[in-house]
């Protein structure tokens, strides 16, 4: 569930897949590594929006990828941990001076299908709450607009406005007028990674 995201909007349907860069855990087990092809933003109304996937929204270099292209409003996807939420959904939006919604599961034992390998010993040895939510939405100067919120299973929904990101960058713009490419820049390679390259020769 957590290897790739997509990134929808209503008018255009699917505009973006992306696939998590690093499997974590047990992922490994069903999901390869991702590519840089899916580190995209889209426009949605005012804003730009990008997303990244669990422990890839601590990559530093992931991020400034959507900085680079003008995100300013980033979705984290998690399962569900305040634990999760709580230091970084702050962190990431006073970094980038965007809104920053981490979006989490609440994840019950008995919520849990019959047709899961093992269900019963699952059952016996997982605690009742596997997933405790955590969802959290930030403003671009770091205060909460919906602080982390376990155990409830709900739509959030907010104000936003984009006027708030230009507040907020007049002083700090990490992509803007705070970069220094002549000193620091990112490199992202978008190729798929395939088995095998070919270089053809001149016949």
């Amino acid at each position: 569930v957590y290897a790739s995201c997509v990134t929808i909007t209503p008018a255009h349907g699917i505009v973006t897949v992306h696939r998590k860069l690093m499997p974590t855990y047990e992922e490994r087990l069903s999901w390869a590594p991702g590519d840089g092809h899916g580190l995209r933003t889209t426009r949605v109304g005012a804003f730009t929006l990008g997303a990244l996937n669990c422990w890839e929204n601590w990559l530093p270099l992931a991020r400034a990828a959507l900085y680079a292209q003008g995100e300013d409003l980033h979705v984290a996807i998690w399962p569900g941990s305040v634990r999760n939420t709580e230091a970084i959904t702050r962190f990431v939006a006073r970094e980038g001076r965007s809104y920053v919604l981490s979006v989490c599961s609440v994840l019950r034992r008995d919520q849990l299908g019959a047709h899961i390998p093992f269900i019963d010993d699952l059952r016996e040895r997982l605690p009742e709450v596997i997933s405790e939510g955590g969802t959290a939405i930030a403003a671009p100067d770091g205060t909460w607009i919906v602080e982390p919120t376990p155990h409830v299973e709900q739509r959030f929904v907010a104000d936003i406005q984009h006027a708030r990101v230009r507040q907020e960058r007049q002083n700090f713009d990490v992509a803007g007028h705070y970069g220094r490419p002549d000193v620091l820049r990112l490199q992202v390679n978008r190729e798929r990674q395939t088995i095998a390259r070919f270089d053809e020769g001149v016949t």
